[in-house]
Formats: structure tokens, sequence, C-alpha cells
């Protein structure tokens, strides 16, 4: 990619992400990026729409808690091409699972939180 009015700042991707600088520097160096992010003269990182769709990609990977290393084993596939597209559905699947059990898990136990809270607004409010 060449540098153009298109591509954004590291502190515009921050904002347009919700990361911070700070951890986008890390996805860098984690090896989590698909591609090394491209530089203006200045050294600066210059982000394209396609490198902030896939850090936005990442940041559900680990918003459903998805280990690091795991990304690194997800972009690692990507990276490998189309021959690898079982390897990553495989992986993603496996990665519902665990969501998918989270998820209930985190729904009973909101389920006993709202029993709770419906019990002590019980006794606030009376009879």
């Amino acid at each position: 990619m060449s540098i153009t009015e298109e591509s954004l700042a590291i502190s515009e991707v921050a904002e347009a992400t919700g990361l911070s600088t700070h951890t986008l520097r890390y996805y860098e160096r984690a090896g989590l990026m698909l591609h090394a992010v491209d530089r203006a003269s200045s050294q600066h990182r210059r982000y394209s729409t396609a490198d902030v769709n896939w850090v936005l990609f990442l940041t559900k990977l680990r918003g459903t808690s998805m280990p690091i290393s795991k990304m690194r084993e997800y972009v690692q596939l990507v990276r490998a091409g189309d021959s690898t597209i079982e390897a990553r559905r495989d992986l993603l699947l496996e990665h519902r699972i665990a969501v998918a059990a989270q998820l209930d898990t985190i729904t009973r136990s909101l389920d006993h939180i709202d029993y709770k809270i419906a019990n002590y607004t019980k006794k606030v409010d009376g009879p």
C-alpha cells in the first residue's frame, strides 16, 4: 500500500477501534497483524482500511477471551492462504463452543443476580 489520504495514523485507529495505541503496537509486536503496517517517511505507522478491519476482528476475538496464542495461530493460518480454510474454520468452531459455554455460565449467573435483586427490591419496597 502506498501512503495516501485514506491511510490512518495510529491515534486515529485507536479512536476508531477503542484500543490504546499501546495495544495496537503490541498487536504488531505479537505478530497478530496480517502484514507489516506501512510507515510514512517520518516512520509513523499508517494503517489501511484493511488493517483497521483486521484490528476490529482481532478485538472480537479478544472480546470473547481468545488467548493471544490462539489468535496468533489463526493469523498464521490466514497468512498461509486458502489451503488452511478448513483449519481456520475448525479453530473458530472450537472457540465458538468455548464462548457459548461462557455465555451459558454468564446467563445463569445473571439469572441468579436478577433473583437476588428481585428479593432485595421486595424487602426494600415492602409487601
